[in-house]
């Protein structure tokens, strides 16, 4: 694909072709290219695509327009609730051409409400798993109407314990339909369902499993965990604009905004405890610049829609080495320069190898800031960290090459930069 390419010429309907116009989407992705036309077709297809990519548009649009000449439904499957959200909106924005109604089923939303939707015979579905069996046993909805399947995030769904809910769900489907799957890699759950519930699918690929974003710059922090808040408060102070922190727990996630917040720093939270509602008005704060600052758990590494995130800060790594490039890809996004930092334990070199492999990338181990380093744990406080197999400091030899730029001063907070790929930082 070059940059003479545009959406004309991959058979969408001159109405939505005008409408794509008006909302300013003019190039396809290279997702977009190879996928809208396979699927106009009818046919089932597996589409492999890093996080940021545009899959959204990828299947939406085939199936709305496909939807528009058949006499069915289509039903999209999602992870999350914000997700559902999200994708939901661009039915919406896009759909309006085509006078196609749409429904979101998901949880923690009154299921009254979802049932009142469900009567107005939407023709579209957004769901996530869960709240979908809950209306399949209530037996206020079926799926026999179904033509077209979505799996957005299908990876993401089984790595969520979602498998049998999404069995239930393809065998109370039609068998024959068109099945569309989406997925930012291809482990093996997600091979079996293709094989066992999809007919012969042409697989588009437009990135290898594990690829980053190029323009994101990473760097990588060793510190104890007593160290950490100490080290985001210092880059918060560093760093002009919006900031995605990462943290592997709920709990983790309220402490950390709780502690940003009394630093001076609009920040919000985003994680499973909260309502719905209350995740609702934390991403809409965090898009419109009421929080500068959003911790969340690995419920924001995909499906979030904010753009321009200028740094993503993992404040502790992630379970698995896929969700580390899940949660970075938030920020580079469509093309754009982002910056990624981490920090790891002294004792996770095993799942800092695991991140690299996976990559395909040694991500520079930066200088911890001497007013950090020089940080001693409270009287009391436990620092004893559990050896893992495979432990030890990541750490590498004769690295200095490795390491973060000098800073100007011991203490201040400007920070030299002559790569074109770096964040704009506080003067």
């Amino acid at each position: 694909m070059n940059s003479t390419d545009t959406f004309f010429g991959l058979g969408l309907a001159p109405n939505l072709l005008e409408r794509l116009e008006k909302l300013n989407f003019v190039n396809p992705t290279p997702i977009q290219f190879k996928s809208i036309p396979v699927a106009l077709k009818g046919e089932d297809l597996i589409g492999i695509a890093q996080t940021g990519t545009g899959k959204t548009l990828s299947f939406s649009l085939p199936m709305m327009q496909r939807l528009a000449s058949l006499n069915k439904r289509g039903l999209i499957l999602c992870p999350t609730r914000e997700l559902a959200l999200q994708v939901d909106k661009t039915l919406q924005k896009i759909g309006h051409a085509l006078k196609l109604r749409t429904a979101t089923i998901i949880g923690g939303v009154r299921i009254d409400r979802q049932i009142a939707a469900l009567r107005k015979n939407p023709h579209i579905l957004v769901a996530t798993p869960g709240r979908l069996i809950d209306h399949l046993q209530q037996k206020t909805i079926t799926l026999d109407q179904m033509g077209i399947l979505v799996m957005d995030e299908a990876d993401r769904m089984l790595d969520m314990g979602f498998l049998p809910q999404i069995k239930q769900i393809l065998e109370s489907m039609p068998a024959k339909r068109q099945t569309l799957l989406f997925s930012a890699t291809m482990p093996p759950g997600v091979s079996k369902i293709a094989r066992q519930y999809m007919q012969q699918p042409v697989r588009v690929e437009v990135a290898p499993a594990g690829t980053t974003a190029d323009k994101i710059d990473q760097e990588l922090f060793v510190v104890p965990r007593y160290q950490k808040m100490a080290l985001l408060e210092r880059l918060l102070d560093e760093y002009f604009g919006t900031v995605l922190v990462f943290s592997r727990t709920k709990h983790g996630a309220k402490k950390i905004a709780q502690a940003v917040n009394k630093l001076g720093h609009s920040a919000t939270e985003l994680h499973s405890n909260r309502t719905l509602g209350q995740r609702k008005r934390s991403l809409e704060g965090f898009k419109t610049g009421k929080y500068r600052v959003m911790v969340a758990t690995d419920i924001a590494a995909r499906g979030i829609d904010v753009k321009d995130i200028e740094l993503v800060i993992n404040y502790d790594l992630p379970d698995s080495a896929d969700d580390y490039v899940h949660r970075i890809g938030r920020t580079g996004r469509a093309g754009k320069e982002g910056k990624a930092i981490s920090f790891a334990n002294p004792d996770q070199s095993r799942d800092v190898n695991a991140i690299e492999k996976l990559i395909q990338i040694r991500i520079p181990i930066a200088s911890v800031p001497h007013e950090v380093k020089n940080i001693a744990p409270k009287k009391g406080e436990n620092t004893h960290t559990p050896q893992r197999r495979g432990g030890g400091a990541p750490q590498r030899g004769g690295g200095s090459s490795q390491r973060r730029r000098p800073r100007r001063g011991s203490g201040g907070g400007r920070r030299n930069s002559n790569r074109s790929n770096t964040s704009r930082r506080r003067k």
